[in-house]
């Protein structure tokens, strides 16, 4: 099943990103993982945390915000593993437009976010080829 990622758009300079994650902080909501991509003007800021609506609410003033639905996967932490993901993605001709990773509590995973042009063929390739997609629920436990 699909998680939700906020995406939220900062000017590039200096302090925005700094201000949107005390934000979020304040409130009390744990970022499980993010990504920032920039261009010259404005930032992408990706997350994905442990409660999507209060980070929505609080970010909702600071700039735009929107939801994207993206895949995440548990994984063991070791060579080729997110090899063989891809290739089964690749295999069924998904097209991965950004990947992100993070670790939890547990050293012997790794956990990898794939934003994907169809995410109910690749969630289906992946349920086939025994890769476990996560819930937010599941996001929202990991410590």
């Amino acid at each position: 099943m699909a998680i939700t990622q906020l995406s939220v758009f900062l000017e590039n300079k200096p302090g925005q990103l700094a201000r949107a994650i005390k934000i979020i902080s304040n409130g009390g909501v744990n970022i499980r993982a993010l990504s920032l991509a920039d261009t010259r003007d404005f930032g992408i800021l990706r997350l994905i945390v442990s409660d999507i609506a209060e980070a929505k609410e609080l970010l909702q003033g600071l700039s735009i915000v929107t939801e994207t639905p993206v895949i995440a996967v548990r994984m063991d932490d070791q060579a080729g593993a997110l090899n063989d993901v891809l290739q089964a993605l690749n295999k069924a001709n998904v097209n991965v437009e950004y990947v992100y990773a993070f670790t939890g509590n547990d050293a012997l995973s790794a956990y990898v976010v794939f934003r994907v042009d169809d995410v109910a063929h690749a969630e289906t390739v992946l349920r086939e080829g025994g890769v476990a997609t996560l819930t937010d629920e599941e996001i929202k436990k990991l410590l």
